[in-house]
């Protein structure tokens, strides 16, 4: 990647993992929609980081699991004329214990799968005919990256219905990695525990603390991604480097599942 114009979207990238892969991006001069559900701050933060590294950053409000925000999302890549990469980022969760099974509502289902299963395929359709401008443009397929979790391979995971969710979103890679073929590559990159804010929100300070020194000593590198470890990956796919890959389910988990 270059500062010829390598354009990109990153759903879910005011902060944590999205932003990690924003920052790579702009280093290299890409163009990218930043998006955001409801974190202006942070995703304007995350923006400004960006430009100051070289990037061209437009940011863009948008709940991914409703069709219209994807499409506005999408819109605000049109005046590019293209885009080189789409990067399904946005996720969601409910933290319960597998459990128990009064945990979870039919509400919390629908909500969950609606940001992290529905919301990548209206993403997908709505970048579709950019994705395509792309890679008549480059010579080679564009890609697009859906941030899955290892929860969606080995049933671990905030909750059943997060694990639900990122499966079928391993699935839905596939299917559409032979849809979109050729023009259109499809991947998804899993990772294990990323050391991230979104585990003490959702945890607590002492109970993340806990988590983050379990999974180190239990994976075979005896680490803790970080956001930024995660980014490389994701960002690899993403560009031209891996451009002879498509239908791959890609897991960054420091050796864990091992």
């Amino acid at each position: 990647m270059s500062k010829d114009g390598f354009t990109a979207i990153i759903t879910g990238s005011a902060s944590g993992l999205g932003a990690a892969a924003a920052m790579l991006l702009a280093k290299q001069g890409a163009r990218l929609v930043v998006n955001y559900a409801s974190s202006k701050k942070e995703a304007e933060e995350t923006a400004d980081r960006c430009r100051s590294a070289g990037g061209e950053i437009v940011v863009v409000q948008g709940d991914v699991s409703r069709d219209a925000d994807c499409k506005a999302i999408v819109a605000a890549a049109a005046p590019w004329g293209r885009l080189d990469a789409l990067i399904n980022n946005a996720g969601t969760t409910k933290h319960v214990d597998h459990g128990n099974l009064d945990g979870l509502s039919t509400d919390d289902f629908q909500r969950i799968y609606a940001v992290n299963a529905i919301g990548p395929y209206q993403m997908v359709r709505a970048a579709r005919a950019l994705l395509e401008a792309g890679a008549k443009h480059a010579g080679r397929a564009s890609s697009v990256v859906n941030v899955s979790s290892i929860a969606g391979v080995s049933g671990i995971g905030s909750s059943v219905a997060y694990v639900g969710s990122k499966g079928a979103l391993n699935a839905m890679t596939l299917a559409l990695a032979r849809g979109l073929a050729p023009l259109i590559r499809v991947n998804a990159v899993c990772p294990g525990y990323i050391d991230t804010p979104w585990f003490t929100k959702g945890r607590g300070a002492d109970q993340a603390a806990r988590i983050r020194d379990h999974v180190a000593k239990g994976s075979a590198l005896k680490l803790a991604s970080t956001a930024e470890d995660v980014a490389e990956v994701v960002c690899f796919l993403a560009g031209p480097q891996s451009r002879n890959m498509t239908g791959e389910i890609v897991r960054v988990d420091a050796g864990a599942h091992l």
